[in-house]
């Protein structure tokens, strides 16, 4: 069962008090039982291997935002039903993924925001493949850890972390 929110306009009232802002150019789907998340951002770069995405998420999220770099592939997921829970329950508010996501019926239930360019009900590889922590290129921007992202049904934005001025 999810509970009640409120939903703003966030990533565009974040956009236009925020001149820093970066829009990112490509349109994520909402995936999560939240159609907005905000936060903190951790990030795993990866090539369709979410053995790092699946250690994150299984580790304590202190209200953060898991941010997945999967170069917009799509030929596997990246995170399923299962993740998401323990992603919920381990404290993420949020997770984007530059690819794809599985689970749909099961993610709609998880009660954060859940964003990613398309499903794939395929499971990726585990060869502990990628990056995580560490700065990286999504969707051709430079992103850091403790940098913010925000998204919702109009798109995902990044703030970097010393221009963050709240909402």
């Amino acid at each position: 069962m999810t509970e009640e929110r409120t939903i703003r306009t966030l990533t565009a009232d974040l956009s236009d008090t925020h001149d820093s802002a970066y829009v990112v150019p490509r349109q994520f789907n909402s995936y999560g039982a939240y159609e907005e998340c905000l936060g903190p951002i951790d990030t795993v770069s990866t090539s369709d291997d979410n053995s790092l995405v699946s250690k994150a998420l299984k580790g304590p999220g202190d209200g953060r935002i898991l941010v997945v770099e999967n170069s917009g592939s799509t030929e596997c997921s990246m995170v399923g039903g299962d993740l998401a829970r323990a992603a919920y329950d381990n404290g993420w508010v949020g997770i984007i993924v530059n690819g794809a996501i599985r689970d749909i019926v099961e993610l709609r239930e998880v009660p954060m925001g859940i964003f990613a360019l398309a499903s794939c009900p395929c499971k990726s590889v585990k060869r502990g493949i990628g990056a995580r922590g560490e700065p990286m290129r999504f969707v051709n921007f430079d992103v850091r850890p403790g940098d913010v992202a925000a998204a919702d049904p109009d798109g995902v934005i990044v703030i970097a972390a010393d221009d963050f001025k709240g909402i």
